[in-house]
């Protein structure tokens, strides 16, 4: 079908005053992008119905607006700005199923698009089971649309980055990064009654800063651009940097750690799949032979919560179903999976509502995993160490054995020698190599849960951590 298309607009109007969520109204120019109301994707759905004479026939929706302003070296040197529709079209023909995308909605492409996904339907063979798609369905409210965040214009983000900038020159240092804002719609439609639509803004703001021989590294991400501070992002980035400089080198081996959220994130969001009643089905989960049994620490509790405050994302799934609260660990106990309907079916159980959209070959997943918090900082943390290394973040991770969830990757941007209750040094980059289930049974401090952001793994609330026996295998060149 169509490639995907990206437009831009001229810039909208001054970003708005008001920080609180907007309601869906008739269509808007966003900072130059068109947003669809609920009647304008509520009619190109019908459009589509119109020309499917398929036994049942599904429309995806979705409108994604992203701007994007970029610095090094202490100057911006790129804006820009894309919009990208697409239309997707399932259709069942006799227990047969096929999906197609367009990114144009003139009558033409909306032919062509359905008439591509009955003939790949008509190709492929009876899915065994096949469940009729869902009708109506209710769902509970999440407010996630912001106008200070759809609103934001290229001149509000460059005011941030010359801000810290102007801070990086003072400190004789170098930044560089991203500050971006956007905002994303999508309905799901069926020719069964079901209508379900979602609109979210996004902020994103990202810093690193470097001197010759250490950087430090600092990013945030959230629906509403008033929850992100640039100024407090980077001044935390520049100490880190000058604080790593002249990094020591110190020998491997098992240490205590202190884990700041970024660098807890990327590591258990590994697990996330684990948690599908299809990995655990076809044995692909760390979890089979284990629900039921303690195998993390008793201070572990996650949840997956959409509704929770510091969350993103729909109050639905990729089939439409409601999405629900779901206790997965409870004191280091695995409790629960979740469910698309198919897997649920199949193992006789309730679906949760994490199904992906049909047709697809992982069944479902947790997108809005929440960990328990405790009441410990980071400062609290490392004043009760007599020797340890506290880590900002971790990047190249991947697995070693996924059935033990055995990870391994590196540190960096900001990585320290902490000894008699305060940090004392940077030091050179370490590779671990380490058991995720081992690492959350060997937690002895926990912080307040927070919306945090990193590089290997999607957002998730999560707390800083202290973890006694962290198995560093070397140090790293860089």
């Amino acid at each position: 079908m169509s490639s995907a298309r990206t437009f831009a607009g001229k810039s909208g109007r001054a970003a708005s005053s008001k920080t609180g969520p907007a309601v869906h109204g008739e269509s808007r120019a966003v900072s130059g992008f068109h947003l669809l109301s609920n009647a304008e994707m509520r009619r190109i759905a019908e459009r589509v119905f119109k020309l499917s004479d398929a036994d049942e026939t599904e429309v995806g929706i979705d409108v994604t607006s992203d701007a994007l302003t970029r610095f090094a070296n202490n100057t911006i040197h790129q804006n820009v700005a894309e919009q990208v529709l697409t239309v997707s079209v399932r259709t069942v023909l006799d227990g047969r199923t096929a999906r197609a995308t367009t990114n144009k909605t003139d009558e033409d492409s909306l032919k062509r698009v359905v008439a591509a996904s009955k003939s790949l339907a008509q190709s492929q063979p009876k899915v065994p089971g096949l469940l009729p798609m869902p009708g109506a369905q209710k769902y509970g409210k999440v407010s996630r649309f912001f106008e200070n965040t759809a609103y934001a214009t290229p001149a509000d983000r460059a005011r941030a980055v010359t801000r810290v900038a102007a801070l990086a020159e003072k400190n004789k240092q170098t930044a560089a990064g991203i500050f971006a804002t956007g905002t994303r719609q999508f309905a799901i439609a069926n020719t069964t009654g079901l209508f379900a639509s979602h609109r979210q803004t996004r902020a994103e703001f990202s810093i690193t800063i470097l001197e010759p021989d250490s950087s430090g590294w600092a990013k945030a991400n959230a629906p509403n651009l008033g929850h992100i501070d640039p100024d407090a992002l980077a001044r935390g980035a520049s100490e880190k940097s000058k604080a790593s400089r002249n990094p020591l080198e110190v020998a491997p081996g098992p240490w205590t750690v202190i884990l700041e959220p970024a660098a807890v994130l990327d590591l258990v969001g590994s697990l996330f799949y684990d948690f599908a009643g299809t990995a655990v089905q076809d044995q692909r989960s760390c979890f089979n032979k284990r629900m039921g049994k303690r195998v993390m620490g008793d201070n572990i509790v996650l949840q997956d919560d959409v509704f929770h405050p510091l969350q993103s994302g729909p109050p639905f799934d990729g089939e439409g179903i409601p999405r629900q609260k779901v206790l997965l660990v409870d004191r280091g106990v695995p409790k629960n999976l979740v469910y698309s309907r198919a897997t649920a079916k199949k193992m006789k159980v309730q679906p949760t509502g994490h199904g992906m959209p049909l047709p697809n070959e992982y069944g479902e997943a947790p997108l809005n995993l929440v960990f328990g918090g405790g009441s410990s900082s980071v400062d609290e943390m490392v004043r009760s160490t007599d020797r340890g290394i506290l880590v900002t973040r971790l990047w190249y991770i991947r697995e070693v054995d996924p059935y033990e969830k055995v990870l391994t990757g590196m540190t960096r941007d900001g990585t320290f020698l902490v000894q008699d209750g305060r940090v004392v040094s940077g030091v050179r980059n370490f590779r671990f190599n380490q058991g995720l289930l081992e690492m959350l049974s060997n937690v002895e401090m926990l912080g307040a849960a927070v919306r945090a952001a990193g590089e290997e793994s999607f957002e998730m609330v999560v707390p800083s951590m202290k973890v006694r026996d962290f198995h560093f295998s070397e140090v790293t060149k860089f």
